[in-house]
This record gives structure tokens, sequence and C-alpha cells, in this order.
């Protein structure tokens, strides 16, 4: 026999066979191959149900997470800005700047629940005026916020420094001065709680 003829009885061997293997090319009784199709927002909108959670392509509720460091910095700074001014007794302050914000948030879907977390750092400018030794004098000062973090702002603690005391010679002064910049904690206390709320509802 041949090397031709070899070659067809071993072709006609394997179509007799009942052995399947994948070939390159396409017969007609091959199935069609896979084509990718575009997800459209639309049929995901239509297709789900009132307990899934998270993107469209994420239809299991397997792990994700969402970076939500913009939105949590930006919406800090609102909040702690809307603080505006206190009265104190012998003066008044407000807050005119959030000079530092850093840290991190996220939203993380695993099985289909939804988990937040975020760690952050503040540092708050204030200026303010009070009556000292029978005069008016403008000073400034300083709110640093250590890290704190979800579920933990009822502990929150702030460090209150003046940054403009040039005019105030007394330690008493000084004193009644940072006193005074310390009730700042209650409505900062509150405006981050409304964050942390807002943070939860994403």
């Amino acid at each position: 026999m041949d090397a031709g003829a070899a070659a067809i009885a071993s072709e006609k061997k394997v179509q007799s066979s009942s052995y399947t293997y994948w070939v390159r090319q396409a017969t007609s009784e091959a199935a069609p191959l896979p084509v990718p199709r575009k997800i459209d927002p639309l049929d995901a909108c239509n297709q789900t149900n009132g307990t899934h959670i998270g993107s469209a392509w994420n239809r299991a509720g397997t792990w994700e997470e969402k970076n939500m460091n913009t939105w949590s910095s930006n919406r800090i700074k609102e909040l702690v800005m809307s603080v505006g001014s206190l009265e104190f007794p012998n003066g008044k302050a407000g807050v005119t700047e959030v000079t530092r914000c850093s840290g991190d948030a996220f939203l993380v879907t695993v099985r289909n629940k939804k988990r937040v977390g975020y760690t952050y750092e503040l540092t708050i400018k204030l200026k303010g005026e009070w009556e000292i030794q029978g005069e008016k004098r403008k000073l400034g000062g300083r709110i640093d916020v250590p890290e704190f973090s979800l579920g933990e702002l009822d502990d929150l603690k702030i460090e209150v420094k003046l940054t403009e005391d040039k005019d105030v010679v007394s330690v008493e002064d000084k004193q009644r001065v940072i006193s005074d910049l310390k009730l700042f904690l209650q409505p900062l206390k509150k405006r981050l709680l409304q964050f942390e709320e807002e943070l939860k509802a994403q």
C-alpha cells in the first residue's frame, strides 16, 4: 500500500469511528460559535428583581468593591463647612476652611449584601473674635480630628490649637478661647453622623 492509499484508509477509519474531536473547520453539523453580546441597560433593568444590588454585570451578587473616596471627601467637606459659626459668652467663631480631608471609603457587595466602610482624618481652620481685657480681638484656630471610622463617632475626639494668638497674653484667656472652640465637637459629630448615614444609603 502506497502513502496515498494509506492516508485515504486512515481518513475513512477516523470518519467511521465514534470518537469525537475538535476540528478547526466549521461543518454543517458543528454547533455555532458563541457570539459576545453587550449588556443592554434596559434589559438589565427589566430583569432586575427587588433583592438584587450591585452592578448589572454582577447578577450573582458576588464580590464587588466600589471606591467611594471622591464622593466621600467632597461630602465630608460640604457637611463640615455647613457647621457655620458658633456664639460664645465672650465671642464667636466659624469654620472657614477644611485644609485636610484624607482617608478612604468603600462600598462592598458580598453575596448580594451591601457593606460600607471608611477611615478619615480632618483638619479644620477657624476664625473668630473674642472680647479680651475689654477689647475685641480677632483670633485664628485649628481643629484636628484624628482618625475616625464607621461606627466610632460616639467616641470622636478633637484637638484644638490657636494659630493666631499674639494679642492674647494671659494663659487663662488662651484656655478660655480653646474651651470655646472645643464646643465645635458636637456639631461636627452631627455632620459626620449624617455623612455616615448617607454613605450607607449609596
